[in-house]
Order: C-alpha cells, then sequence, then structure tokens
C-alpha cells in the first residue's frame, strides 16, 4: 500500500485531491497536514510514508524552507511540489532545492497521477514546457540554502520577523517567549548564516523570496 502525505493549508484543495487520486492507485492512504510544523510532526509519526505532495506557500513554508526543512531531515522519502507558483525561476530553485517533481496545481488529475508514479519509482517529473525551460541555479544560492537548512524552525520563524521590521521585544511577544530567548536566536542565526546584522540577514533571505 502506497502512503502518501499532502501538505497543503487549503482543506478544500487537500480534499479535492484526496478525491481525485484515491481511484486511481489500488491500495492508498493518504494523510494530510497543513503547516510545516504538522508535516514534520506527521513524518515523525508515520517513517513509512512513500511521497510528499507540498505546498510552497503553507504557513512555516515561506523562502522555500519547508521545501529545504523536509528535504533535509527526510531525504529518503521523495518530494513532489505541487503549487500554483510555477515561473520557471520558481521551479528551477525548487528542483535545485531537493524536490523531485513540480506539478502545477492546474495540471489534470490523471497526469498528476502519473507525475505520482514516475517520482515513487526514482525518477524526476516536469512537464515538457517546464523541462525544456528549467535553469541552472548558482553555486551560491546552492550555498545560501544548505546555511538555511542549518536553521530550526524557530530560528527561521525569527529571521522571517526580523525580515518583518519587528524588534526584539515585539518578537518575543509575537513568540510568547522572552527577550533573552530571542537574543539566542538571532545570535544562533547570524552564526548559521555566517552574517553579522540583521540587514545582511534580511538580504539573504530575500535572495529566496516567492515572487509568485
Amino acid at each position: 500500500m502506497a502512503k502518501f502525505l499532502i501538505a497543503d493549508d487549503h482543506p478544500l484543495f487537500r480534499e479535492a485531491l484526496v478525491g481525485a487520486l484515491s481511484p486511481l492507485f489500488e491500495e492508498i492512504e493518504i494523510l494530510q497536514s497543513d503547516s510545516l510544523d504538522s508535516t514534520l510532526t506527521t513524518l515523525q509519526e508515520n517513517p513509512d510514508i512513500d511521497l510528499i505532495l507540498l505546498d510552497l506557500h503553507m504557513p512555516g513554508c515561506e523562502n522555500f524552507y519547508g521545501l529545504i526543512r523536509v528535504t533535509q531531515d527526510y531525504p529518503q522519502i521523495p518530494v513532489a511540489v505541487v503549487s500554483a507558483s510555477d515561473s520557471i525561476e520558481v521551479v528551477s530553485y525548487v528542483m535545485s532545492f531537493g524536490a523531485k517533481g513540480f506539478v502545477p496545481k492546474s495540471t489534470p488529475t490523471l497526469l498528476i497521477a502519473d507525475a505520482l508514479r514516475a517520482i515513487m519509482n526514482g525518477e524526476t517529473w516536469l512537464t515538457d514546457e517546464l523541462r525544456v525551460q528549467i535553469a541552472e541555479i548558482d553555486g551560491d544560492e546552492i550555498n545560501l540554502a544548505q546555511k538555511i537548512a542549518e536553521l530550526t524552525p524557530k530560528q527561521f520563524q525569527v529571521l522571517k520577523l526580523i525580515h518583518d521590521g519587528l524588534l526584539n521585544k515585539q518578537i518575543a511577544h509575537e513568540l510568547n517567549v522572552t527577550e533573552a530567548t530571542v537574543k539566542a536566536h538571532i545570535s544562533a542565526v547570524f552564526r548559521k548564516l555566517d552574517v553579522n546584522t540583521r540587514t545582511q540577514a534580511v538580504l539573504l533571505l530575500k535572495k529566496l523570496s516567492l515572487e509568485d
């Protein structure tokens, strides 16, 4: 029996995908999650998952962090990104950061099923149009992704709030922690990203921004 995890924060899309895929596989179990936290919890509790269908815009997944985190922590589980953000730049990043396929949300159900079968068989999958246009991502951005992968979800959350312009006191209130804890997270972020200032950290994060 195949076991899929659909990780998307839109319940209607998840239910629609479950309903569409279930008849196309003889034996299948489909789990669901709606954020990076719930995705990581589900993966921890279900090490036998065969495939992850991952949205790029779930809470906690911004700036490709969700994809980077999942592929770093669970390299043995293939990831198919299913997203409406299907520019060549986004797809190029997705494939360079460890996904085994990119499936636009507009893809017909039968083709999605074919894509998932191919990925579970060890292949990579892109539409013909995307495959001929995909670009190589340069080494600096790959190195940046590797640095981002070292951040814990809480540290990445702090980095996002720094990006949003919040002060330490405001971050502490937002996360319901002490300012000392926030300072410790910021120090760890700076060390792992090899930067010295908030501005440098924000500029690095902007390099992985999703504009679509």
